[in-house]
């Protein structure tokens, strides 16, 4: 299964601005929990499941999430390319991202928050991967 994007929208008028996403459904959803880098020059990865989906969306500023789909992983291929997706919290876009894929996450702008959802709650199963950030040898998709 490849990761998508589940599109959301907003509506202003008089009263304000209501940003909204229809197409998701949350009812797998576990857990959650707000991500916040240190500085837009932090790349958070990488790191991710083998059964574990998760879903992101940017709350506050705008988000590069880098994606890769891992087979082996014991040892994953370094040369795997990855798929990149930006998110931007001008709309409720929802970034679905199905079991087996790492990810490396970079805020493009200081004081972004992202929230993450899980399918699993902490400590429910062992399926934390994790690989230093200089492993893989990227060529974006």
């Amino acid at each position: 299964m490849l990761p998508i994007v589940i599109k959301g929208n907003c509506h202003s008028d008089h009263r304000g601005t209501l940003k909204f996403n229809n197409g998701f459904d949350a009812s797998q959803i576990k857990r959650m929990y707000v991500i916040e880098n240190e500085s837009s020059n932090f790349r958070r990865g990488w790191q991710g499941h083998k059964r574990e989906q998760r879903w992101f969306s940017a709350m506050v500023g705008t988000f590069e999430i880098q994606l890769i789909r891992i087979d082996n992983w014991d040892n994953p291929e370094p040369t795997l390319k990855p798929y990149v997706f930006c998110l931007s919290s001008e709309n409720l876009d929802i970034l679905h991202v199905p079991s087996g894929y790492i990810s490396c996450i970079q805020s493009k702008e200081e004081n972004a928050k992202l929230l993450v959802m899980s399918d699993y709650l902490l400590g429910e199963i062992k399926d934390e991967y994790k690989y230093p950030l200089e492993y893989f040898v990227c060529t974006k998709q």
